[in-house]
């Protein structure tokens, strides 16, 4: 039994308004999606669409033998196990003397053999991806992690385990048969990996599955973290990309709360104290500091901490040196820019926080960066040339199309 969906529209149809979640992934809008399935429950969406234009066998042998790649944005697995790194890297010769890049002869040898090739963190090396990934987090408001799996015919990379991130599964290549159950963790942590309940992942996969469907080119897969899964390619080789959704959990949003709790402790001198000679046991001193401790998580605002925290698990979008330096020296009131995307921009007071830095700006300037951040192409001078050459060394704003 599955969660499925019928064949979507096409995608070049759609508006501007949905994004890649409902045109490209699932053909259901957002708040749809979030209700019915987020973080709940498996959906398979048959013919979602054609992704040779994020991803392909010639992008697999571009990043694999010309790219220079090191670990670990490669790794290899075979009949479950993970292949030791020196057996497929060596040194890059000439130039390049360090000892962990790709060895193509011997990636080719191991898949040859039937090792799936695991290529990592795509949203760093290939653009499309990047730029997919990209947009998808924004629209989840969660990070994305890219990863591209390669399996010769008849071979399976990973026995039945669960991940702790939601991932959507979209078929490039081949066709990959896909077995799925639920989960023995729900909602795994970070920190809960499937090793932690090897027996139970091993028992469940007995049973009847959730999910026993071949996907093929343009099928997408969503599983919430924690679901069951093995996969196994059929007579072709599989290419198939994961997006990972590193969700975050209300358990985080916990630790944050603790943590500013605590940092305002530290100013408590009474809190500081040393507890008493003698004290056979600490029942009396537990209270006071429980009480001291709930009145400081009672107060503690951390929505500071908690976009410090995003901004710190991804990365804005790339820079061009070259372009940025042609933009700083042509500055005038004509040049159109814009906000450079991924960010995570807040203005918060007078002070502009993001990924690359934070900067404070004289009262009159807020109603420039307040537009500005609308994500809307710009003029120099609509927000003020000064303005602008600051935001462009900064790498805040980069020239845009006119």
């Amino acid at each position: 039994m599955s969660a499925s969906r019928t064949e979507l529209q096409d995608p070049g149809a759609a508006t501007a308004g949905p994004g890649v979640l409902e045109t490209r992934l699932t053909g259901l809008r957002r708040e749809d999606f979030a209700r019915d399935f987020w973080a709940h429950t498996a959906l398979l969406t048959r013919r979602a669409g054609d992704f040779s234009d994020l991803f392909s066998a010639d992008a697999v042998d571009e990043l694999v033998s010309r790219r220079g790649l090191r670990t670990p944005f490669l790794r290899a697995a075979k009949n479950g196990s993970t292949l030791a790194e020196s057996a497929f890297t060596s040194s890059g010769g000439v130039g390049a003397t360090i000892s962990d890049q790709l060895d193509d002869t011997a990636l080719w040898r191991e898949f040859a053999d039937g090792a799936t090739l695991v290529l990592q963190a795509l949203q760093r090396t290939w653009g499309p991806v990047a730029e997919f990934s990209a947009g998808l987090s924004t629209e989840l408001g969660h990070p994305v992690q890219a990863n591209a799996y390669v399996t010769p015919p008849q071979s399976r990379g990973f026995d039945d385990h669960y991940d702790v991130h939601d991932v959507f599964v979209l078929q490039i290549e081949g066709a990959k048969r896909w077995i799925v159950h639920r989960p023995v963790h729900p909602d795994p942590l970070r920190d809960q990996p499937w090793t932690d309940h090897r027996s139970a992942v091993a028992e469940a996969a007995k049973g009847e599955p959730h999910i026993d469907t071949v996907l093929e080119p343009g099928d997408v897969l969503y599983l919430p973290r924690g679901w069951l899964h093995a996969a196994e390619a059929q007579g072709e080789v599989s290419i198939h990309l994961t997006l990972g959704i590193h969700s975050w959990t209300r358990y985080e949003l916990a630790e944050q709360l603790a943590q500013a709790a605590l940092t305002a402790l530290r100013e408590d001198p009474r809190m500081r104290g040393s507890l008493p000679l003698g004290v056979d046991g600490p029942a009396g001193e537990m209270d006071m500091v429980r009480e001291h401790l709930v009145a400081a998580v009672a107060k503690a605002d951390t929505t500071a901490l908690f976009h410090r925290a995003r901004r710190g698990q991804g990365r804005p979008a790339p820079l061009g040196p070259l372009a940025q330096l042609a933009a700083v020296d042509g500055l005038g009131p004509a040049m159109p820019v814009r906000l450079r995307e991924s960010l995570e921009a807040r203005l918060e007071g007078s002070r502009l926080t993001t990924r690359v830095g934070w900067l404070d700006f004289p009262e009159k300037d807020l109603p420039s960066l307040t537009r500005l951040l609308d994500g809307e192409v710009r003029t120099a001078g609509d927000l003020g040339v000064g303005l602008v050459g600051r935001l462009l060394h900064a790498g805040v704003v980069v020239p845009a199309a006119p």
